[in-house]
């Protein structure tokens, strides 16, 4: 990424972003392949910064987040 900005805008908007479990022809439509392989894409592209998908939401927005068992 070029800075840090950038970076935590990307997450930001991986947050509003449909997991990919959740991406189906009856919710998207003809759609569904191509909005998967963008999610799928951007969850790439934090994966090769180190930055795990999962983690994101909690980070980004920690208010909202459930609380670890563990």
């Amino acid at each position: 990424m070029a800075d840090e900005d950038t970076l935590t805008a990307l997450k930001t908007a991986f947050t509003f972003m449909p997991q990919p479990v959740e991406i189906n022809r009856f919710e998207y439509g003809d759609d569904a392949d191509r909005i998967l392989a963008q999610v799928n894409f951007v969850r790439e592209v934090l994966v090769s910064h180190g930055i795990d998908p999962e983690e994101v939401s909690g980070e980004i927005n920690p208010d909202s987040s459930p609380n670890s068992c563990y």
